[in-house]
């Protein structure tokens, strides 16, 4: 999507991903080894009954989601950062998660004709409908240069 095309309201979607069980250990080994991601064993017998995908790892596929369904094309360069992050019920293996993303603002810096300025929130949902992520996000936009 170009920055003219995003509205204050709209929601985009992303299509379900089922996170599997190799994906959960590998992610969990390389980047949040806790034995609740990693200890398949061991994590029968936690708190959370059962391995859990880590937090990040859920963060990284709805970031996947939203270039997907979003960003690919546009002129967007980054993001100066996340004001809100919040796990709310645990992924577990064979979860298939959606994202909704809703657009809270569009604008031209004040300071910066070349710079548009999307905030939004993403939500995501696994199977049940349960929400396991929502997080609010500052994009970048270079009205001044074409998109890759």
């Amino acid at each position: 999507m170009k920055f003219s095309e995003f509205q204050i309201g709209m929601v985009i979607k992303h299509p379900p991903v089922v996170v599997d069980r190799e994906s959960m250990l590998a992610f969990a080994r390389q980047y949040d080894p806790q034995w609740f991601h990693t200890d398949p064993e061991r994590a029968e017998s936690g708190r959370w009954g059962g391995l859990i995908a880590s937090g990040w790892q859920t963060c990284s596929l709805a970031m996947r989601m939203a270039v997907d369904s979003a960003l690919v094309g546009s002129e967007s360069f980054g993001s100066p950062g996340v004001d809100k992050i919040r796990w709310l019920v645990p992924v577990r293996e064979g979860d298939a998660l959606r994202l909704e993303i809703t657009v809270d603002s569009v604008r031209v810096s004040s300071t910066r004709d070349d710079l548009g300025i999307v905030r939004w929130s993403w939500r995501m949902f696994n199977q049940r409908d349960e929400q396991v992520l929502e997080l609010e996000a500052t994009s970048l936009f270079d009205l001044g240069a074409s998109a890759d």
